[in-house]
């Protein structure tokens, strides 16, 4: 692992960052609890539209599920796309797009079309 610091004001250095001193599993657990943290964050700000995260951000939750099931792949584990997506959305795809997705605007369908142009 490539070593990482950091510019500590309060000692006026470069330091080492902490998480160097953590063990694969504490790092992992760390990892799995921001991620679940990210997916709360994400279902309780359902008017956030994956189009504007896409705009902004170049992900969505789609992102999200389709790197879930790529990683339970990796690990030989029988998940579907429909069963990463319900653990992203907390709900069926068909469910969370009848009740919180509308219809993209012009200007979000323009500026996705810019973003996708520049990358």
């Amino acid at each position: 692992m490539p070593t990482e610091a950091g510019y500590d004001q309060k000692e006026g250095k470069v330091a080492e960052f902490k998480y160097q001193q953590l063990t694969q599993e504490q790092q992992d657990k760390l990892d799995a609890a921001a991620f679940r943290r990210l997916l709360a964050h994400l279902d309780a700000n359902k008017e956030v539209q994956n189009i504007d995260l896409m705009i902004l951000a170049g992900f969505c939750r789609n992102c999200f599920s389709k790197w879930y099931l790529a990683e339970a792949q990796a690990l030989q584990l029988d998940i579907s796309l429909d069963d990463a997506r319900e653990r992203v959305y907390g709900m069926s795809y068909d469910e969370w797009k009848a009740n919180h997705q509308p219809p993209a605007t012009p200007e979000q369908l323009a500026a996705f079309e810019k973003k996708q142009q520049k990358a």
